[in-house]
């Protein structure tokens, strides 16, 4: 007996997968692109508009809006781009990437980490040790300038038609990376190259794309990590990194149109070339990547202006901020040697807080009020009260860590950091 099978975009409009995009996209939350609908609102939206927007995918007539371009600031001083797709966008891109990443990624290859099921930062730096421990002991950081932004169009739809045949699917993810872009002035521009870097198929996308390269590296026998853009090649000497360097970017360049920035290519130690924010870190015979000094830096800002005596909020939803910032921060990095850092940024954390704690108290009797009734004796709260020493000297008073201990703290909601760190060494 014949049985007609759904084709992928019947896949991609049935009502389940429709709602499953919708509770993704709503979990991601995210600004609202140019028609400033918000999450919240999708869901009403798509129940009103389901049947015909079901018919606009089916027969490919569905018209992606523009994206919204906003620029998120870099440490170096330079900017980010991203193009921010209107909610409804984001819900179709996220219903058809349900149904065709599980066709598409098993077809990858396990050197490629970066916005995979199953693959992490943690994966791509373990896959790095095992080809140091090796004897690779030479890198060459191949770097891509704005990959998202110039994939060429032909040549994406191309490979992905390598791994979808089905033509509405094709069809409409063409009209996404057409859709243009809405920059800061208001005007409409074209999109001639790339995918926005904020759509939510743009990730698999890439991926597709860069799935080229990867094809390359390995006929070439190369030893290779690569996490989205970023790709590192492991060799065994400094002169045969600079080969490999000279001939992958000529195989960018001519056959993939990407462009190489030539500046920041280089070839040299892991010891000294970071590689997603980590270096390479070497003890007791033991190798490990360690965050770079810029990744300390930036968390250790991060952490300051969260506790700045000026900041509004109640002391909860700062501790709540805290936490949401040293857990992402413990996770990222978690595999790789921070405990002594760890230490020394969570005693300086605890005295931010002691000092933000004083100054939100402000009058001596408050000060007194308060330092009393954690147990502090009368004398000794009335000293803290009325000393002149400024709010940082007096968080570090005998009187005041007797009280406002790191057992208080953790009562009051904060994360142990120490506590982070060894249970992210022990799942890794």
């Amino acid at each position: 007996m014949y049985h007609k099978y759904p084709s992928l975009m019947e896949q991609v409009v049935r009502r389940q997968n429709i709602d499953e995009a919708v509770q993704a996209v709503k979990r991601n939350k995210g600004a609202a692109g140019i028609d400033n609908m918000t999450v919240n609102e999708i869901e009403v939206h798509i129940d009103k508009y389901f049947v015909p927007l079901r018919e606009k995918l089916l027969n490919g007539t569905y018209k992606p809006q523009p994206v919204k371009r906003v620029e998120i600031p870099k440490p170096n001083g330079k900017v980010r781009k991203l193009g921010i797709p209107v909610v409804r966008d984001r819900v179709i891109q996220q219903a058809i990437r349900q149904v065709i990443e599980p066709l598409i990624d098993p077809h990858f290859m396990t050197n490629s980490h970066g916005f995979r099921p199953g693959r992490s930062t943690h994966s791509a730096l373990k896959q790095c040790v095992s080809y140091y421990e090796e004897g690779y002991r030479v890198v060459v950081d191949c770097d891509l300038k704005e990959c998202f932004d110039t994939l060429n169009h032909d040549k994406l739809i191309y490979y992905l038609e390598q791994f979808i045949q089905d033509k509405m699917i094709i069809k409409v993810v063409r009209k996404f990376l057409l859709a243009g872009v809405i920059d800061l002035s208001g005007e409409y521009v074209k999109s001639k190259t790339g995918a926005p870097q904020g759509g939510v198929l743009s990730p698999l996308l890439s991926n597709v794309y860069l799935h080229e390269l990867d094809k390359e590296l390995a006929n070439r026998g190369h030893r290779f990590v690569r996490y989205a853009d970023d790709f590192v090649i492991f060799v065994k000497s400094k002169r045969a990194g600079e080969r490999v360097l000279e001939s992958v970017t000529k195989f960018i360049e001519k056959d993939l149109k990407l462009i190489v920035n030539t500046e920041k290519s280089k070839v040299g130690s892991p010891a000294r070339l970071k590689f997603l924010s980590c270096l390479m870190f070497q003890v007791n015979g033991t190798y490990r990547f360690i965050p770079t000094k810029e990744a300390k830096q930036k968390f250790k800002r991060s952490l300051k202006k969260l506790t700045s005596r000026k900041r509004p909020g109640t002391f909860e939803e700062i501790v709540q901020q805290i936490n949401r910032v040293t857990r992402g921060w413990i996770n990222y990095f978690g595999l790789g040697f921070i405990k002594g850092f760890i230490k020394e940024i969570e005693q300086w954390l605890h005295h931010r807080l002691r000092q933000l704690i004083l100054k939100r108290w402000k009058k001596p009797k408050t000060i007194i009020r308060k330092l009393t009734s954690y147990g502090l004796d009368m004398e000794s709260a009335k000293r803290v009260a009325f000393s002149r020493k400024k709010y940082w000297r007096l968080s570090k008073t005998h009187e005041v860590h007797k009280v406002i201990t790191t057992k208080r703290l953790q009562q009051w909601g904060l994360v142990t950091l120490s506590q982070l760190t060894e249970s992210a060494y022990a799942r890794y």
